[in-house]
């Protein structure tokens, strides 16, 4: 298999075969025509088409989508397929939920939102977005939790984040909400202080609650923030735990439409989504034909190392991030033969005729195409390769769209297979 083959441009014969082929070829919503090739590799070819499909400017996203993650889409890719491949009611799925875009998309547009993560930190992130309580709710419950500034801070580690005051609130906060987890009487707004102080935990301003650091959706390591704090001649600062919570809070919950909300109250119990912390080549809960779409971004080659990064928020929840069995395949082949697995779980759940938009990317400075990975995947687990889309924002030239300056030049860019049972 050779992982750098660019692709060849379509011949005036091969014409779209489906409606949304069709759509994709004559879309010009933002001015710039569609261009038209053709992904060939052993012997397999699949339409492609490249253009501006969605941009930011296009609809201000939800403000319940601002919680930080590692290697997340923006809320309009998964809204682009969903609005054209599904209907009111459908169950969307997304098997690598990371911090729910996808679910939370699909409530918004009147879909019922099912997923699935391994790590057991995607279910606290989005379970409190799809049933968000009141600010006056947050509020009287953050006046109720005592967050003392005393408790002794003997870990060096943590206080090379933290003011030792500021970890004192932060313990106390993490002890209360593991002792009403154990005793199971966390409810939806203990839920959403829980969500709200794991997205606060470290970052590169004033309203998180350490010192300057890497950005939110990354923690390092204490041996690196020490240099950190060396090198910015910094120590942590007091920070006041609650007003950091209830401003993220505000932020959060200020820009939901009537119509977003009212979607919220018709998806958010139980009966009508699933949100499984599980293997997503093994989900039992979900029954057999019953998913009409599958939105997702799989865990990529040895790029994003999900266990380091999500350290401190793990300590906060009381996790053991060493023992969660996150995909980190630096194999090829391995990657092929895993993700095969998952396909065949999808095409188990999926309605005959369903889809799987599928995102994916460039490694290893543009030498392994992810496409030319899930292709093979796809045929062996009976899925068929529709077309490829890819969403350009910045460049016109076709060939950097597969080439190395995809990478290199920080080039805004989604690639997405289009897979159907």
């Amino acid at each position: 298999m050779q992982y750098d083959q660019l692709p060849l441009p379509l011949s005036e014969h091969s014409m779209p075969e489906t409606e949304l082929a069709a759509e994709l070829a004559q879309f010009q919503e933002f001015g710039k025509p569609t261009q038209c090739l053709e992904f060939t590799e052993n012997d397999e070819k699949v339409p492609v088409f490249v253009n501006e499909f969605w941009t930011s400017k296009q609809r201000a996203a939800s403000s319940l989508h601002e919680i930080s993650y590692r290697a997340c889409f923006k809320p309009q890719l998964p809204n682009f397929f969903i609005s054209r491949l599904s209907s009111p009611g459908d169950i969307i799925y997304d098997p690598f939920m990371g911090r729910g875009t996808t679910l939370l998309e699909a409530a918004f547009l009147g879909r019922q939102p099912a997923g699935c993560d391994i790590n057991p930190l995607s279910k606290i992130l989005l379970e409190p977005r799809l049933n968000p309580p009141s600010l006056d709710e947050i509020t009287e419950r953050l006046e109720k939790i005592p967050l003392p500034t005393d408790i002794p801070n003997p870990d060096e580690d943590l206080l090379t984040f933290y003011h030792p005051e500021t970890l004192s609130q932060i313990t106390a906060l993490k002890n209360y909400l593991l002792e009403k987890q154990e005793a199971s009487t966390l409810d939806h707004i203990d839920r959403w202080i829980r969500m709200v102080a794991t997205n606060r935990l470290t970052g590169h301003s004033p309203g998180f609650f350490s010192v300057y650091t890497l950005p939110p959706n990354q923690a390092v390591s204490a041996k690196s923030q020490r240099k950190i704090n060396a090198k910015r001649k910094q120590t942590p600062p007091i920070r006041d735990v609650k007003k950091i919570i209830l401003k993220k809070s505000k932020t959060l919950l200020n820009k939901i439409s009537d119509e977003e909300r009212h979607h919220l109250l018709n998806s958010h119990t139980p009966a009508e989504h699933l949100i499984l912390t599980a293997n997503s080549s093994h989900t039992p809960e979900i029954n057999d034909n019953s998913i009409t779409l599958v939105v997702t971004s799989p865990p990529f080659l040895d790029v994003v190392d999900y266990k380091t990064d999500n350290w401190l928020r793990c300590w906060f929840n009381g996790i053991d991030s060493t023992q969660i069995p996150i995909w980190q395949l630096k194999n090829a082949d391995d990657w092929i033969n895993a993700m095969t697995e998952v396909l065949i779980e999808l095409h188990r759940i999926l309605k005959p005729g369903g889809h799987i938009a599928f995102e994916v990317g460039e490694i290893r400075a543009g030498k392994i195409k992810m496409e030319s990975l899930v292709i093979p995947a796809a045929k062996k687990a009976k899925l068929t390769p529709e077309l490829i889309l890819i969403n350009d924002q910045k460049f016109t030239k076709t060939a950097n769209c597969w080439g190395v300056s995809n990478q290199t030049k920080g080039t805004n860019t989604n690639r997405i297979i289009l897979l159907r049972k």
